[in-house]
């Protein structure tokens, strides 16, 4: 299953320091997808993958002092569009 992170940094310079000096300290079973910083280093949005979603807690154990964490279980628009059909004899979606 995917999930949105979103991690909300208390210090960047410090959280930069750390992936440099131990890298992401994930769990076998989560995997990081790729993600996106926006320009003032404050918020990151990440794009991860588990089958296991108390993973997560092992992760964020490692990370909560220096930023907070909303995880958000999604869907692609691929995968959303494919658990998708029109009922075409009452005109209105229904999910599979």
């Amino acid at each position: 299953m995917l999930y949105m992170v979103i991690e909300r940094f208390k210090d960047a310079p410090a959280i930069y320091a750390r992936f440099r000096a131990k890298g992401r300290m994930m769990p076998d079973g989560l995997e990081y997808i790729s993600s996106w910083i926006d320009h003032d280093r404050q918020t990151c949005w990440q794009i991860m993958r588990t089958d296991d979603a108390s993973l997560f807690a092992l992760w964020t154990n490692e990370w909560h002092d220096l930023m907070d964490f909303e995880i958000i279980p999604v869907h692609s628009s691929a995968e959303m569009v494919e658990s998708m059909r029109v009922d075409e004899s009452e005109k209105r979606f229904e999910m599979r």
